[in-house]
Parts: C-alpha cells; sequence; structure tokens
C-alpha cells in the first residue's frame, strides 16, 4: 500500500509499519516524530519501543509533519536516521594513537543548525582533527543536510554521540585531555596554549556553551569582538580557534 511505503526525505523514514520495522531492526535512529493527539492503536508499540530503546520521541504539529513528508501520507509518525555511521569515543582515540598524535576532538555542545555541524565537520576534517562527539539530545544529528554541508568531509570524520557530555568530559580529563570552552569572557585565542590532547567545546549562538559544561572544562576561550554584534557563527568561532590548535601543531 502506499501509505505503508518508506520515503526518503532528508534521511525520513514515515509510516506506522515502516518506523515499527525500522525500530525492530536495531538500525540507528536520530529520533522519532509523532504528531500531536496520536496514540491509537500501533503508535502506542512505537511509542513502547522508542522507550525500550531509549530514542528520543518528538512530538510535532500534523502540518509540520506533512511538509516534512511532503504531502506523503505519514499516518502521524516519521523517524529521522542518519546519513552516516557514528563511531564511538574510543575509535576517536583509537585514530589518535594510531597516528601517533595527542588526540584533537571537537565536542558540540546543543548545536541544532544542520549546516553549522557541516560546517564544523568540513573545518575539523581539514584541520586534522580526530573525531567530533555530540549529543543524543538537544543536539542535530547525522542527517542529510549536514553531510551535504560537510562536502564529503564526513565520510573521513568520525563523529560520536554520546548521552552525557558532562560524564564524557570527565573520562576524556581523566586521559589527560585538556578541555576548552569556546565562549564569552575567557582568555585569548591566540595567547592560549593548546599543546598535548585537546578537546574544544562549541556551544550554540543562542546559549553559547551551557553552564554545567562550562564548569566542566578546563580552560574558555574567546575571540575579541570589535564590532557591534556579540557573537560569531558556531561555525566560524570554531573554525578560527581550530586553526590555532592545528598551527601550534605544526610548530
Amino acid at each position: 500500500m502506499k501509505n505503508e511505503n518508506i520515503k526518503n526525505n532528508d534521511n525520513l523514514i514515515i509510516g506506522r509499519n515502516a518506523v515499527l520495522e525500522l525500530l525492530k531492526s536495531g538500525r540507528e535512529i536520530e529520533n522519532v516524530l509523532v504528531a500531536k493527539g496520536e496514540k491509537e492503536g500501533s503508535i502506542n508499540r512505537i511509542l513502547s519501543l522508542c522507550r525500550e530503546k531509549r530514542i528520543v520521541v518528538k512530538t510535532v504539529d500534523k502540518r509540520k509533519l506533512d511538509a516534512l513528508c511532503a504531502g506523503a501520507n505519514h499516518q502521524g509518525v516519521a523517524a529521522n536516521v542518519p546519513s552516516h555511521e557514528y563511531s564511538s569515543v574510543e575509535d576517536i582515540l583509537a585514530l589518535a594513537e594510531e597516528r601517533g598524535e595527542a588526540p584533537f576532538i571537537i565536542m558540540c555542545d546543543e548545536i541544532e543548525d544542520s549546516h553549522n555541524l557541516g560546517a564544523i565537520i568540513r573545518t575539523a576534517e581539514a584541520c586534522g582533527a580526530h573525531g567530533i562527539i555530540i549529543p543524543k539530545r538537544r543536539n542535530v544529528g547525522l542527517n542529510f543536510v549536514v553531510a551535504k554541508t560537510s562536502c564529503g568531509a564526513l565520510e573521513y570524520m568520525k563523529v560520536a554521540r554520546v548521552g552525557n557530555l558532562a560524564q564524557t568530559i570527565e573520562e576524556l580529563k581523566q586521559k589527560n585531555i585538556w578541555v576548552y570552552a569556546a565562549d564569552m569572557d575567557g582568555q585569548r585565542w591566540d595567547k592560549t596554549d593548546f599543546s598535548g590532547g585537546v578537546c574544544l567545546v562549541v556551544g550554540s549562538e543562542g546559549n553559547g556553551v551551557g553552564r554545567l559544561i562550562k564548569e566542566k572544562c578546563d580552560v574558555t576561550v574567546s575571540l575579541p569582538m570589535l564590532g557591534k554584534v556579540n557573537s560569531l557563527n558556531a561555525s566560524v568561532a570554531a573554525g578560527i580557534i581550530m586553526y590555532e590548535i592545528a598551527r601550534q601543531r605544526l610548530k
């Protein structure tokens, strides 16, 4: 039946049976979108499986779901799947060891713009970073737009998705990796010693690095704002600091 077909729209799987089978398959899922008011029939089974597998469920307006699904019959549910397979933090650290280099990691804290994440991945790859770490919640995943914006860099960059950024920071510190928050009111980026293992934490334009995450970091680094605006695009700020880290490593 037409309404049971899997429709691919920026890695969107639609229809109750399609989403149910996706959940059973064990494939990586970014999140499941459920239209407001949908509680009947197999929706309950879908929600139950999401709870069991700890998959994020987002309740959305039906009109938004209609638009996302390009007018196809979604039956009140859709699932976002990643465009690329995720790695683990251990995979990232193993790559650094394999190259004989101190770890160089970028951590994204609540970056919700796909273009920004894609641009960060592209610059990180160009700078020789070993991997990106993103949270499972309140952060864009590896969707089609991220893959496209990265201009192929995603194929060469390891991206790990973790449940708790604060805990991951503590684990990185135990491995002698210094954690730097890119945020306001920190020391100058060009006067900071980035030698050794580095994890650079980049936050969203609106909120910056979250308070708890910032408190976990060893150092806060800032870029001077000489104009009338008080913030830079997240990917631009990240790119400037990443290249300073790369510059120091080339010495």
